[in-house]
């Protein structure tokens, strides 16, 4: 099954496309669910604007014409590139719940590893504290999680560098947040 973002937000609008090829204009764009990195082809006369949210699901689009390909973060732009990293934040801080919810639904993937375990700065003594104290009550937010668990580096913080970590390595065996390269998007 391959998991596909209805909606993106775009990182830069190239209103000539690429120097190489057919001119048309092209947004490369970022999922708000899986994080899918693409290049979309923008309608005629329609100018999209860097953070602007775009909608490329099955149903009718009125901004983009269609999804021309995926791209590996190395095909971004440089000014993509720069705008990676704080749209991830964006997402993250828009949706808060469904990251830190992280913290209260996380489970083994082996039976030497944990899911919590992939998260930069949170080893096994940390995992074993959240997973007590996740007992005792759900994480209400990132704040919660950094009061309850002593000497935990910012939650949230955290989960921008997993999410950066699995975008930039298309081989990551364990994905939390992102969705796999598909053969085809």
């Amino acid at each position: 099954m391959v998991l596909k973002d209805d909606n993106v937000i775009v990182l830069d609008f190239l209103s000539s496309g690429h120097s190489r090829g057919r001119s048309e204009p092209i947004a490369q764009v970022i999922g708000v669910k899986y994080f899918s990195i693409l290049e979309v082809v923008i309608k005629k006369d329609v100018i999209v604007k860097n953070g602007e949210k775009l909608y490329i699901g099955g149903d009718k689009r009125d901004r983009v014409d269609h999804i021309k390909r995926r791209i590996g973060v190395n095909e971004l732009s440089t000014f993509s590139k720069s705008e990676l990293p704080f749209m991830i934040r964006k997402i993250v801080e828009e949706d808060e719940k469904r990251f830190y919810d992280f913290f209260n639904t996380a489970r083994s993937v082996s039976t030497r590893m944990h899911q919590l375990e992939l998260l930069p700065g949170v080893g096994k003594k940390h995992m074993w504290q959240i997973i007590e104290e996740r007992k005792k009550g759900v994480f209400t937010s990132f704040g919660d999680v950094k009061a309850r668990i002593k000497l935990l580096p910012d939650p949230k913080e955290a989960v921008i560098k997993r999410i950066m970590e699995e975008i930039e390595n298309d081989e990551e065996r364990y994905r939390l947040f992102v969705a796999g390269k598909p053969k085809r998007y």
